[in-house]
Parts: structure tokens; sequence; C-alpha cells
């Protein structure tokens, strides 16, 4: 367990390094500036993929069940999980997924496009309607609702929740900059990360 904690911990400084805007700008002395703007959000994702994949297959082969139910326990369960799946879907879905994925801005590079992309607008409508970050809390779902826990699961699941709550919390940091005004006034209206309950604010 401690193994994958530390490797979460690893991840998400990775990943807070590589959001900066200071550490993005520092390429451009190396790398083009247009270079930058069409390849490192396909590049960052691509990171995500690599630097994630050794802690799943270190988990699937070191597993040690916690607890494992079985019947209708089981069925309500995965009937969350895929109520996750179908909401994660559905909240990249919402937004440009394919500038979320960074295949927008790789396609401009290659085409000769104007880059940076020209801003997108706030998303406040759909599941963003009830919570700020539908991505996030679905995902938990997934996460959460299995009906076999492991320890190394368990040690998993706790750094991705820790990974989404600081991520939510520099997220919003970011889109009040982007949005001013109308983000805060979105975060005074709009759950945090689960619907329903009070408003939390993170900026």
């Amino acid at each position: 367990m401690l193994l994958i904690i530390l490797w979460m911990v690893g991840f998400s400084l990775l990943h807070s390094l590589m959001a900066d805007r200071r550490f993005k700008r520092s390429l451009d002395s190396v790398f083009s500036e247009r270079f930058r703007l069409g390849w490192y959000r396909l590049f960052y994702n691509a990171i995500s993929v690599i630097t994630l994949a050794p802690i799943f297959i270190y988990s699937a082969l070191n597993a040690e069940a916690i607890y494992s139910i079985s019947g209708i326990g089981a069925f309500v369960m995965m009937s969350i999980q895929l109520v996750g799946l179908i909401g994660a879907t559905l909240s990249i879905i919402q937004i440009d997924w394919l500038r979320f994925a960074g295949f927008r801005q790789a396609w401009a590079y290659l085409k000769d496009q104007p880059l940076p992309l020209n801003s997108e607008p706030l998303t406040t409508t759909g599941l963003y309607a009830y919570m700020r970050h539908p991505l996030y809390f679905f995902s938990l779902l997934l996460l959460w609702f299995t009906p076999t826990m492991t320890t190394t699961g368990l040690a998993f699941n706790i750094g991705a929740t820790a990974y989404f709550v600081l991520g939510s919390i520099v997220e919003e940091r970011r889109m009040v900059q982007a949005f001013g005004k109308d983000y805060v006034a979105y975060q005074k209206q709009v759950s945090w990360m689960i619907p329903f309950l009070p408003r939390f604010t993170s900026s």
C-alpha cells in the first residue's frame, strides 16, 4: 500500500508541475511556443497514461482482498459504477472532448491553423448545472463502488481521491483567472464536486 500511495504522490506532484504555467512557458525556450501549444495537451495526457500504467499492473499482481460482495449487493454496486462510467463519459462529451484529449490542438498545428485555440465558453448546463466537477465525481463512483476491494485498490483509491480534490482546487483557481466574475458567480450557485451539498469555493 505504501508504494502505491508514494507513487500517487509522485504522480500528483509531476502533474502539478506540468500544469504550471511557468513550466509550460519554460518549454518555449527549448521548443517553439507554437509547437508547445499544438502538442503539449496530447503529451500531457500520454504521460498520464504512461505513469499510471505501472501502478495498475502492480495492483493487479499484488492484490489481497479486503472484502468481496456478491449477489444483489454486487449488482447494486456495479450499477452505481455503470452510472459513474456513463456520467464520466457525458462529462467529457459536454465539453470539447477533442480539445480535452489534445487532438484538436495537434490538428491545428499540423494544418498550420492559428494557435492557441479560441477560449472555450464556460459550461454551466447539463451535468455542470449540478456540480462543478462532474468528471471527478463520477470517476469516484467508478473507483469506490467496486464489489471487490483489495489492499492495493484501496491505496490507489485514496491517492486518486486526494488527487481529484487537490486537482479541483488548482483547476478552480485557473477557471477564476480565465472567467473572472462569471466563474465566481457559478461557484456560488452550483455545488463543488458532490451534487446538492453546500457550496464550497476553492478559489
